[in-house]
């Protein structure tokens, strides 16, 4: 259906997406540490523990990513079940 191309594009996206919704887990901000830096913004993180966020996020992505590929290529769910796309007919 796809090549490896594609599937690894899809992955990279997944990816992204899932940094994002990871990133904010676990950081520690100078407030929440009680030791704010002046001439620095409050809200700024005192550490990200960044090696702990990208694990964490290729996990997540993996398992949506395994997911997503099953429900693609095993024709358990296709773009015809979706109810409000257009349903085209094959020509020829």
């Amino acid at each position: 259906m796809f090549s490896a191309v594609s599937w690894a594009a899809v992955y990279f996206v997944v990816w992204w997406t899932t940094l994002f919704a990871v990133l904010p887990f676990g950081v520690r901000n100078q407030v929440d540490e009680g030791e704010i830096t002046p001439g620095t913004e409050p809200g700024a993180p005192v550490r990200a523990p960044i090696g702990r966020i990208l694990l964490v996020t290729t996990i997540v992505a993996s398992l949506i990513f395994a997911a997503l590929y099953a429900l693609l290529t095993q024709d358990v769910f296709g773009l015809d079940d979706i109810p409000f796309l257009p349903k085209f007919e094959k020509v020829g």
